[in-house]
């Protein structure tokens, strides 16, 4: 479980990929110590498994499933990619709770100046809409943000400065594709809803079935 508060960001020093899988090699150009094998660490917002690791670098593998569901097959040697440790009970929740497991990949539509911010929309597919919700979380490429703005398969977003200077955002322009995690408790809301489609059937207790009953 992850927050969405991108701690840094690290570069891919090396990549194998075989049979629609992939390893990948990652340091942090940020100080991370102690990386423990199995542990779990978001790039861009995807939740990997640590397979080995030493001083700031660690070795990820990436399944076929992955690769399916996020942009991470379109690393490169030398790629930017935002990083994030695995949540520890007591910490501060600062963004939102996140799972580091993709939906979906988003399309930067556009990106537009805001005062010191930057608005970013982004397109993504129309049957995520239900799961993004005017002023509710999602998490892009890892980062915890706040919905301007939303339609049935586009989103809004307002880059602060701080955001922009500590994570890949910075170079964001249209035509990127970016993981996409909606709000992991608007999952199980529509999941618990799913027997029940369509409009609620109108009650048959009016105020004349009741007189006709006594009440």
């Amino acid at each position: 479980m992850f927050t969405g508060l991108v701690q840094g960001m690290g570069k891919v020093e090396s990549l194998q990929a075989r049979g629609g899988q992939m390893r990948l090699t990652i340091r942090a150009l940020f100080e991370l110590a102690d990386i423990v094998l199995g542990e779990s660490i978001a790039v861009n917002g995807a939740c990997l498994t640590v397979e080995s690791g030493g001083s700031n670098a660690f070795t990820a593998y990436a399944s076929a499933e992955t690769l399916d569901k996020t942009s991470l097959g379109g690393l490169g040697a030398g790629s930017l990619v935002n990083l994030e440790r695995a949540l520890a009970l007591g910490d501060r929740l600062g963004g939102h709770l996140v799972s580091g497991h993709v939906d979906c990949l988003a399309t930067v539509r556009a990106v537009e100046p805001a005062g010191e911010s930057r608005r970013i929309t982004m397109d993504f597919p129309e049957e995520f809409g239900p799961l993004v919700v005017e002023k509710g979380s999602v998490a892009l490429d890892g980062v915890s943000l706040t919905v301007n703005a939303c339609g049935k398969d586009w989103l809004s977003v307002n880059i602060i400065p701080a955001t922009q200077g500590e994570t890949t955002i910075n170079s964001w322009a249209p035509g990127r594709a970016v993981n996409m995690e909606t709000d992991i408790i608007g999952k199980y809301v529509a999941r618990m809803l799913g027997p029940y489609p369509g409009a609620a059937k109108p009650s048959r207790i009016t105020e004349d079935f009741l007189r006709q009953h006594g009440f």
